[in-house]
């Protein structure tokens, strides 16, 4: 190798980076001590973004394209490294290439659980997952308060730091949503569109957006879960004595298929039969409660009598059998009148409205008439 090979090796000729990842968000480029040769060329392409760095200052942004490397693309480092009069020596530079695509594989969900207070269960404890994207928007911004010097920066650098932000906004969007729990999974959509605009505006001072946010699943706890579970099966069944008649008639049928045990007592024909009359009870109410047995001999008991009560005096009065209420008409205790009521009256009413009394006040005669 000769001593102009030599140096020519020490100079960079061709600035590209072709990425063999998909989780790099920045990378830079492997300069080492080898000077970048003016005049060099520089491969930006499609969803990408390269970024010139002198001394720990970022300079010039190239966007996708090819360029030749002269003072007259590089206004900003020329001006740093003085080169006033188009200066064609080598020189050193970071080159930094920033990945513009859309990353989407970042995933979030809640290690502990988001409290929040639903109208018809009171407190919940809430957990989350799901999936985002994320885009640099601002390669300046990203290198100056993210990246540093880092040459490789990576997704898994940034996504625990999104993770807390997420978790963060979780809680207030779920509650200022004002849905009930029940009803989250039908405005799941709307929620992450939201979050998706709230963590972009507070990442703006990174250079990066949240351009797709996305909730997968809400879950309550495990035992509120199965509460509901208990419930929604009770919704199912509908009529429980319909559903204990159904489930003893396919019991009884079991049975008669069954060629031991009680299967055999059954037989083919008293297996339909009974099926039969199963079906027809479903369709049928309940038969009244078997008649009590018969009493012993003798005379039956005495039939209990109604009790009636009176307002005597602004008072209730009572309670009286009907031969006793009828001493107190005969005395002029209760008057026609007179408010009474039994058991079985919808309301008290004047004694001569109830017809049960017409016979005790046919004895009484009536008020006197006033002299004239």
């Amino acid at each position: 190798m000769g001593l102009w090979d030599k140096v020519k090796g020490e100079f960079i000729d061709i600035i590209e980076w072709l990425d063999d990842s998909r989780d790099t968000i920045v990378w830079r480029f492997p300069r080492y001590q080898n000077e970048i040769k003016m005049g060099a060329k520089l491969i930006v392409r499609e969803s990408q973004t390269a970024v010139f760095v002198n001394e720990g200052q970022v300079a010039d942004v190239f966007t996708p394209g090819t360029y030749t490397l002269q003072t007259q693309n590089l206004p900003i480092l020329s001006t740093l490294k003085g080169w006033k009069y188009g200066f064609d020596s080598p020189w050193k530079a970071e080159v930094y290439f920033v990945n513009t695509r859309q990353f989407t594989d970042f995933k979030w969900g809640t290690q502990n659980p988001v409290m929040m207070r639903d109208a018809e269960f009171g407190m919940v404890r809430l957990r989350a997952f799901g999936a985002y994207a994320l885009r640099v928007v601002d390669p300046e911004k990203l290198l100056r308060e993210l990246v540093g010097t880092d040459p490789q920066f990576r997704t898994e650098e940034v996504s625990e730091f999104i993770r807390q932000l997420i978790v963060g906004h979780l809680g207030p969007a779920l509650a200022t949503a004002q849905v009930p729990v029940l009803d989250l999974v039908a405005q799941q959509l709307l929620i992450g569109q939201k979050l998706a605009g709230v963590l972009t505006q507070e990442l703006s001072g990174y250079g990066v957006q949240i351009p797709k946010f996305i909730i997968e699943n809400i879950s309550l706890p495990p035992e509120v879960e199965e509460a509901l579970d208990k419930r929604t099966s009770m919704g199912v069944l509908g009529n429980l004595d319909a559903y204990t008649k159904f489930q003893a008639a396919n019991a009884m049928e079991d049975a008669a298929n069954n060629q031991g045990g009680a299967g055999e007592g059954f037989g083919l024909g008293l297996g339909m039969a009974a099926g039969q009359r199963m079906a027809n009870a479903l369709n049928q109410p309940a038969p009244p409660p078997a008649a009590p047995p018969a009493a012993p001999a003798g005379p039956p008991p005495l039939p209990q009598q109604d009790q009636w009560f009176a307002g005597v005096n602004g008072q209730q009065a009572g309670p009286f059998d009907l031969n006793t209420l009828g001493a107190q008409i005969r005395s002029g205790a209760v008057g026609r009148g007179t408010l009474v009521w039994k058991n079985g009256m919808a309301q008290w009413t004047p004694a001569e409205q109830v017809p049960e009394l017409g016979p005790l006040f046919a004895a009484v005669p009536p008020p006197f008439p006033p002299q004239g």
